[in-house]
């Protein structure tokens, strides 16, 4: 299969996908997504896949979703969603559906992030069962589409770091409990993918009942109902009258925006607006 937007391998029981938008940190298009979950298709069917990881081809896991790229508005527009319900399925697809949908995939999958992890990279590497990170990682979550972060980091900590809208290091990341493990840049597809093969060794039986239970005691907790239900709270805030969602003439949420700020983003190479995503 050919992608465009993503690149796919399988070897040694274990299927790779990277995101492959260098040029805009690989924010997150619906072309992207589709081809994601395409990628999935194929490591599902694919009885010698026993592991997924995913990862951001050029030292970034992902900025978010694409805003408003040429490309990623040409290929939105060709779906022909009208507008209405039709619209409101896309978005739900795109932003909830096809999250819950990799999170409950039947094979173990891995997140192994370098670089920036901002909003819908959250939000994809929350969807994995296991989080690997680059010492340099940084991640930026928020009040998102899929918001799993409360279930991510905690209640009390998902409000201070939505509330403050910042950055936290892997170690922090790591220290909240998103991130499994902190590895040196140097060693990061190393150790990830040499973890992987371990686990590709165990049996698919094993595998796939140890992580149905694991997401079954997250359910019974009310995960799924709590992202499904939160879906409509985040449409109701961006529709919201008068509410100043994005930054003008950039393509970035003000929240972000707010974040990048703190952390004086033009040092941090994220102040071009051609290459901001979320």
């Amino acid at each position: 299969m050919a992608f465009q937007d993503i690149l796919y391998e399988a070897r040694d029981g274990v299927a790779l996908i990277t995101l492959n938008r260098p040029k805009y940190r690989n924010a997150q298009s619906y072309r992207m997504l589709d081809e994601i979950d395409q990628a999935f298709d194929l490591a599902r069917a694919d009885e010698a896949v026993r592991v997924v990881v995913i990862r951001g081809a050029g030292g970034v896991f992902s900025t978010g979703h694409d805003l408003g790229t040429a490309e990623g508005m040409e290929y939105r527009k060709a779906l022909g969603a009208k507008p209405g319900i039709q619209t409101y399925d896309q978005f739900k697809k795109y932003n909830l559906d096809l999250l819950v949908r990799w999170r409950n995939f039947p094979k173990p999958t891995v997140a192994m992030v370098e670089g920036y992890c901002i909003y819908a990279g959250w939000m994809l590497a929350a969807a994995m069962d296991v989080v690997f990170a680059a010492e340099d990682a940084e991640f930026l979550g928020g009040f998102v589409e899929y918001n799993s972060i409360p279930w991510d980091i905690g209640i009390r900590r998902a409000k201070e770091l939505v509330f403050e809208s910042r950055f936290i290091s892997a170690a922090e990341a790591a220290h909240y409990g998103f991130v499994n493990r902190v590895l040196a840049n140097a060693d990061l597809e190393r150790e990830t993918l040499a973890w992987a093969r371990r686990v590709a060794e165990n049996s698919p039986e094993a595998l796939r009942m140890a992580k149905i239970q694991m997401n079954k005691a997250q359910d019974a907790q009310g995960f799924t109902q709590a992202v499904e239900d939160s879906l409509g709270d985040y449409v109701a805030m961006m529709w919201m009258p008068g509410g100043e969602m994005r930054v003008e003439g950039v393509r970035r949420l003000a929240t972000v925006d707010l974040a990048v700020r703190g952390k004086r983003g033009e040092r941090f190479g994220l102040a071009k607006p051609a290459e901001a995503a979320e």
